[in-house]
């Protein structure tokens, strides 16, 4: 029997580019969103991986460490 993963779009899924605060200051944020998994680059320096939990929270499974203030402002900005 072959297990197939649901490969369909989740809603939200693309990218997204804004303004965070982060380290006292204004800097550029790219996120990427695929089904469960968001990939964040800010300042082209600081990269994170983040993973949608099903009650809807996320949280880092990998990369540069991240405040919890900005893992939130970043769930706001994808979700709402």
């Amino acid at each position: 029997m072959i297990d197939e993963k649901d490969t369909s779009p989740a809603a939200k899924d693309g990218k997204y580019e804004f303004d965070i605060h982060y380290s006292g200051r204004e800097v550029p944020c790219t996120v990427v969103k695929e089904q469960d998994k968001i990939t964040v680059c800010i300042e082209d320096n600081i990269k994170a991986e983040l993973t949608v939990q099903a009650d809807g929270n996320l949280i880092q499974t990998g990369g540069n460490d991240m405040p919890e203030s900005a893992i939130d402002y970043i769930k706001k900005r994808i979700f709402g």
